[in-house]
Order: structure tokens, then sequence, then C-alpha cells
């Protein structure tokens, strides 16, 4: 049985949802479209008009994000085996902590390396070295304020879908208990 009923706010947070996971595990929207659409009982194509009509305008950042994502897996899928740099090491080592934790985290140490760097370079000052070598600092200290900047858009993006994804558990947790106690 299909519904032709209104769409509710629920069904359309369900939507996104599924549409930019689809979108972020490289598969495509088509497919995205008859998975919620099984779980509505609508029709794919109901659930492609509603997400073109009127859905997608509202998760811009979002689909940017998830086609972002999409890419840098493709990326590591098709880069060659080769050694694992330091860098690569930390980010295999936190791929099991939560991201939020995990940015939480880079923040800290990006602001720990920043008050090292103005230490630094007070004491090099101090002590008389050159100019150059306290402008490479600076200009260090620049580039790691400009990630700290990157990271703490990003921990607000992620942030931003993980509180989307709770709302939408909540909300399909709270449906079915209702659907439930109704029976």
């Amino acid at each position: 049985m299909v519904r032709q009923d209104a769409w509710n706010q629920d069904e359309d947070l369900l939507l996104a949802e599924v549409v930019l996971r689809h979108i972020r595990e490289g598969s495509t929207q088509l497919a995205a479209f008859e998975e919620i659409g099984e779980k509505l009982s609508r029709t794919p194509a109901a659930c492609g008009f509603r997400w073109n009509s009127s859905i997608r305008k509202k998760y811009e950042s979002a689909i940017q994000l998830a086609k972002k994502q999409r890419k840098q897996l493709k990326k590591d899928e098709i880069q060659p085996e080769k050694e694992i740099t330091s860098r690569e090491k930390v980010s295999l080592e936190l791929e099991d902590k939560p991201v939020v934790k995990t940015i939480d985290e880079m923040v800290d140490f990006l602001l720990e390396k920043k008050q090292e760097v103005l230490q630094k370079e007070n004491q090099l000052s101090n002590e008389g070295l050159s100019t150059k070598r306290i402008n490479e600092l600076i200009e260090e200290n620049q580039a790691l304020e400009k990630e700290l900047a990157r990271l703490r858009h990003e921990y607000e993006i992620v942030k931003n879908d993980y509180q989307l994804m709770i709302n939408v558990m909540e909300r399909a947790t709270k449906r079915n208990h209702t659907q439930a106690t109704a029976k």
C-alpha cells in the first residue's frame, strides 16, 4: 500500500539522513529514494520529488560535506599501499574514537602548539636569534591558527549533523513507541 498523504517533519529528516548517507557512501540518490520509499511506504518517485523540491535546499552544506567525505573515501581506496607516516598513524589511532571527542582533542592540541610556538618565539627573541627564524615561527603560528579555524568549522558541521541524526533517531523511537502502545 502506497501512502499519498502529506509529508511530516520526521519523514523529511529521515529522507535527508538516508540521502546524505548514500551520498557519503558513494551510492546514488535513486538508491536512497528506493530505500526510504520502502521505509515510508511511498514511491521512490515521491521521495525524489520531495527531496528535490523542498528538502535538498535545506541541506546544501551537509551535501557538500557528504560529497567531500565520499571523495576522501574513494581517494583512500585508490591510493596504493605506502609507508605510513606519523600523521597517518595518529589518524588511524583516532579512527576508533568518537568524532566529536577527536575534534575536541585536535583543537586542544592545536591550542597547545600555538602556546608552544608563542613561548619559543619569546624565548628566541630574547636570545637574539635572527628575524628570519622569528618570521618562520610567526608563519607557522598563523598556519596553525588557520588549521584551528578550519577544524572548528568542521567540528560545527559534524556536531550539527550528529545532532540531526540523534533527533531523527529520537523521533523514530518515539513514533515506534507510540505505534506500539496504540496497538
